[in-house]
């Protein structure tokens, strides 16, 4: 069996075999017909295909272009540099294209140097931005781009390509495996694919189904907000948080704010004001784990 990483070798490399977001292929097929694009910020939440997305495009219209990781290379100097390194130069093209991957991680000075570049070379070069969170995008580059929200591909979508991917490996799953590693990494695929990679033993998926489901300590803390009474809840999620030595409470603010519609109903304003307040005085605390749990409280008392 290959040692290549199946997240890259089935990648999507058509409309045809590019999963969910139907709404779009209208859209995206226009720019491949006429051969150009505008600037786009493609955004949602992390391994929906929005990477996939933008180099589906690339390689499929005539175009020299660049990819850059805004998560490793995020400063002022980057953006200067490499991008107007490349945007600058002749190419073999007409066309130039800058993907800049995880945008949402330059910094305010770098995105408006970004924005001055992307009026510099407008005339034969197009960005394409992706982000998780479109709000920490500057205005002035909001306005530049025309953008799509990349949605979630279903949960049935999801476990039909990864059979799909699991039939071409020759590899030997059940309905049972197939939805045990959805549920536990819904709704990024890459990592439901990178999941069922790890735990292919001697052509057959060997799943460890406990270790899978209650070592993502974030799909479990929902499950356990949507399903179990106040009382319960508490001593389950100060448990959960507790054994998975979380302490940078980053991602659980974020996890709660994104899937606030799932546990919250009826009192989703309610939960993001107070998930607001807390998140800001997680930077001001001694104790960051005891400021999460005093939300989880609030939370708890809202919802149920």
């Amino acid at each position: 069996m290959s040692n290549t990483l199946w997240v890259e070798k089935y990648r999507p490399t058509n409309l045809d075999t590019y999963i969910g977001n139907e709404h779009l292929k209208s859209k995206v097929s226009v720019y491949l017909e006429s051969g150009d694009l505008p600037h786009l910020l493609l955004y949602g939440k992390a391994g929906t295909g929005k990477t996939t997305l933008a180099k589906l495009l690339v390689n499929n219209i005539e175009c020299d272009y660049i990819y850059i990781n805004a998560s490793d290379e995020n400063n002022v100097d980057t953006v200067r540099t490499k991008v107007k390194s490349f945007a600058s130069t002749i190419g073999f093209k007409d066309l130039k294209v800058i993907i800049l991957d995880e945008c949402d991680y330059i910094t305010p000075n770098a995105q408006a140097a970004l924005r001055n570049l992307m009026e510099t070379f407008s005339k034969h070069c197009r960005f394409i931005l992706t982000c998780n969170y479109v709000e920490r995008i500057i205005d002035p580059i909001q306005s530049r781009c025309q953008s799509f929200q990349i949605i979630p591909p279903s949960r049935n979508d999801v476990a039909k390509h990864l059979h799909k991917i699991l039939v071409q490996e020759n590899v030997m799953d059940t309905p049972e495996d197939i939805k045990i590693l959805v549920e536990s990494g819904y709704p990024d695929i890459r990592r439901v694919i990178n999941s069922a990679q790890r735990n292919v033993v001697n052509g057959k998926l060997k799943l460890d189904t406990t270790s899978i489901i209650q070592n993502d300590y974030k799909l479990k803390l929902l499950k356990i907000l949507e399903t179990k009474n106040k009382k319960d809840a508490f001593v389950e999620i100060r448990k959960l948080l507790a054994n998975n030595q979380i302490t940078d409470f980053a991602d659980l603010f974020r996890l709660l704010y994104d899937e606030v519609d799932s546990y919250g109903k009826g009192h989703v304003a309610e939960c993001i004001l107070i998930i607001a307040r807390y998140e800001l005085s997680d930077s001001q605390v001694v104790d960051k784990e005891i400021n999460a749990m005093a939300m989880i409280i609030e939370l708890l008392g809202v919802i149920k």
